[in-house]
């Protein structure tokens, strides 16, 4: 492996990621569930997902391969319970997407949540300074934005790649009137970082994952549940850059209709990316094996 001479750990000559940035799914599934959520209910989209999602277990086989290989061999399930995790991963990540649209819908008044450290939050918006949230694909981040929205700030910035299905998102904005946050696209120019600095001077909260590199991207390589991973350098970057404070921030769902937030104390003092990167890992590290069945990243997370 290569590395950068002044950065060990990190390599800007990546092997081919089997993530590529985009969004999955398709056009009739997301009107299909708009249909039922809008007209039959929530407890009826969840009922039809025990079916859908039980077929892409049975057929969709790289997706569940990774998970079972990634139950098995890195956080060491049994054959069996593995099996029954994955089938309830893909299960949990449907109710997601179904979560995230009731509440595009005005559905928020079904959903409940618990907040662990909504003290740091506040304190951070107390500041001035606007916040940084690194999170990652485990539970349903979207959903804590919604539910995060309005009851500690007004806005809450969303730093992405805008790499999803264009009629996808064209439906969902004629749908549900689009996103209830503020999308900071990623882009070649740079634009984005001005975009951030400028959310942050106005004391706004830029959430970020912090989980997932594209391929060719430079990336830091760090020990993660007793193996190697790369994670992607520019969210870390960006956080060690601003005068703002940083949290760690997860949202996972605990019941049917309720989400449990965390957030970790801010870290307040400069630090370098790696440094921040390390704590990352170590946080997400507690929340994958507090929750394994949330875990949704469907690719090797450790390929080399």
């Amino acid at each position: 492996m290569s590395q950068s001479p002044d950065r060990p750990g990190i390599d800007t000559k990546s092997e081919k990621s089997a993530w590529d940035g985009k969004t999955k799914g398709t056009l009739a599934g997301y009107k299909i569930f708009f249909f039922f959520i809008r007209f039959l209910g929530l407890g009826f989209a969840y009922s039809l997902l025990r079916i859908v999602t039980y077929y892409y277990y049975l057929f969709a086989s790289k997706p569940r391969n990774v998970l079972m290989d990634f139950y098995q061999h890195t956080l060491h399930f049994s054959h069996s319970e593995a099996k029954k995790l994955a089938r309830k991963n893909f299960y949990i990540f449907g109710q997601t997407l179904v979560d995230r649209t009731a509440f595009l819908l005005g559905k928020h008044e079904k959903f409940s949540h618990v907040f662990e450290n909504e003290q740091y939050l506040i304190d951070i918006r107390e500041q001035g300074k606007g916040g940084i949230l690194l999170s990652a694909h485990l539970g349903n981040w979207e959903t804590a934005g919604n539910l995060l929205k309005g009851r500690i700030t007004p806005t809450i910035n969303i730093v992405m790649l805008d790499a999803e299905v264009e009629n996808i998102k064209k439906f969902m904005e004629m749908a549900t009137g689009g996103s209830r946050f503020k999308i900071i696209a990623i882009k070649d120019d740079l634009s984005h970082v001005i975009a951030i600095r400028n959310a942050l001077i106005n004391n706004e909260f830029v959430a970020i994952h912090a989980d997932r590199y594209m391929e060719g991207a430079r990336f830091i390589e760090l020990d993660f549940l007793g193996k190697k991973a790369r994670f992607p350098h520019g969210p870390f970057v960006i956080a060690s850059k601003f005068d703002a404070p940083i949290t760690f921030v997860f949202a996972a769902k605990d019941r049917t209709h309720s989400y449990h937030l965390s957030a970790t104390a801010p870290i307040q003092e400069k630090m370098k990316p790696e440094q921040i990167a390390a704590l990352y890992a170590a946080e997400l590290e507690k929340k994958v094996k507090q929750y394994p069945e949330q875990w949704f990243n469907y690719f090797d997370f450790f390929k080399q």
